[in-house]
């Protein structure tokens, strides 16, 4: 059983659904040749795609090309559905930070044939997450950092204010089509940058505040 853990709490949350948001920074958008969207576009991982701080991401023998994607992640605290934006910010229980790993050729060749991403997106040890902060520690989840160093260069670097789409837009919007549990997270998207994690590689993700001060932070390692 996955768990996520909320720093100052002794209570892990059982994981349910893992919802990850594409193309939500317009940069990513453009380097990845694709659309800015109109509407929120997402679509969902395994639990048993979850590791933790120290463990190991595994690369599928049918893939060549394994990408870094960092991103905050949202753990949700209150579930609901058809939830009001103004109202959303209350059913986050912590802010995280994570990695949604993919093959990129994998995923490339499904979109070719117009197949489903869940093998490029959703195999075991592809969501990487770190603890979460206490969501009444942070005063405005659009004014934070996102930082990833490989082997301790800087690839991916931006801020949650660059967000399309806001927190509170995206909890209302997929709670329109799915009913939101306690210990369900979101994955709000990553900033440009994403480029190849190569076997040997140690990958180190931070969520800064506005000061620099981390708020989060996970490191890992290919293999």
């Amino acid at each position: 059983m996955a768990t996520a853990h909320l720093i100052g709490s002794t209570e892990p949350l059982e994981i349910r659904k893992i919802f990850c948001i594409g193309r939500n920074y317009a940069d990513h958008a453009k380097e990845m040749n694709a659309a800015i969207p109109e509407a929120p576009v997402f679509f969902l991982k395994p639990s048993t795609a979850i590791i933790g701080e120290g463990e190991v991401i595994r690369i599928p023998s049918i893939s060549k090309d394994l990408h870094h994607e960092i991103e905050m992640t949202v753990l949700i605290g209150r579930g609901g559905k058809n939830i009001l934006k103004g109202n959303a910010l209350n059913h986050v229980a912590g802010y995280g930070i994570g990695l949604d790993m993919t093959l990129r050729d994998v995923q490339s060749d499904a979109k070719k044939k117009g197949l489903p991403w869940t093998l490029a997106k959703g195999f075991d040890t592809s969501a990487p997450i770190s603890h979460f902060v206490p969501a009444d520690e942070i005063s405005d989840p659009h004014t934070l950092e996102v930082k990833l160093d490989v082997n301790g260069a800087t690839r991916q670097h931006s801020t949650t204010s660059n967000f399309i789409f806001k927190i509170d837009e995206l909890i209302a919007y997929i709670s329109q089509f799915f009913t939101f549990e306690r210990g369900d997270i979101i994955f709000t998207g990553t900033p440009e940058g994403v480029a190849t994690a190569a076997s040997g590689d140690r990958l180190e993700a931070r969520l800064l505040s506005p000061t620099q001060t981390v708020l989060a932070s996970l490191r890992v390692s290919v293999q």
